[in-house]
């Protein structure tokens, strides 16, 4: 497969990963049934992994025992551990490019950290009352400037305590789940199936809609 990364881009991305402390693991869930885009999200990590040493990647099938252990249920799905091997609960549904690219770097640096949220102190307090699980969809597409806002937002929620779990979707590549929650403009977010809203919300009522989900 041909260089996904031009060198303009990997001379940007090796300056983003000089952030880095710690060593951090994706695990890629891929299928060789109706998965477009799992050699493109391989090719990628394989090329992250190239370009700074701190960074390592596993491949496994769906149909796995680690997919199992994760609870993946599609693919090309994406799970960042720490370096301490800690699942955080931030996934990737779909090939994070385009906008999403950054929101995939992003994490990578904050999970070499631990994966300590960015959220304020207000946001955290009351994230970590949350006793039940949370299941957070964030619809995107990888044109859409304003997604990884909320993509961000979602996985420092889920960063904050065990019980949620913050999904990127790309909507294009999952028409099934799009069409599902029916999802005609992005970003839609939709927490436990039940609380559905459109837009990059502000932390604060992001929160707010997480909470009345729960």
């Amino acid at each position: 497969m041909a260089k996904l990364l031009p060198d303009n881009i990997t001379k940007q991305v090796k300056e983003i990963f000089s952030n880095m402390e710690g060593s951090v693991k994706a695990l890629l869930f891929k299928s060789e049934k109706n998965c477009d885009y799992c050699s493109t999200a391989e090719q990628m990590l394989k090329e992250l992994s190239e370009l700074e040493t701190k960074i390592s990647y596993e491949v496994h099938e769906l149909d796995s025992e680690m997919a199992g252990k994760y609870s993946v249920e599609l693919a090309p799905s994406t799970i960042l551990l720490t370096p301490d091997g800690d699942d955080k609960g931030v996934r990737f549904l779909g090939i994070p490019a385009g906008h999403e690219f950054g929101s995939l770097l992003q994490n990578i640096v904050s999970f070499s950290k631990g994966a300590i949220s960015e959220l304020s102190a207000e946001s955290i307090k009351r994230i970590e009352t949350i006793d039940s699980p949370v299941d957070i969809k964030v619809f995107v597409t990888t044109t859409c400037p304003y997604c990884p806002k909320a993509v961000l937002t979602a996985h420092n929620i889920a960063m904050v305590n065990k019980n949620v779990t913050a999904y990127m979707v790309e909507a294009n590549e999952f028409q099934e789940l799009s069409k599902k929650y029916g999802v005609s403009s992005v970003p839609q977010i939709v927490i436990n199936d039940k609380v559905t809203f459109v837009g990059a919300y502000p932390e604060g009522q992001f929160v707010d809609q997480v909470m009345k989900a729960v």
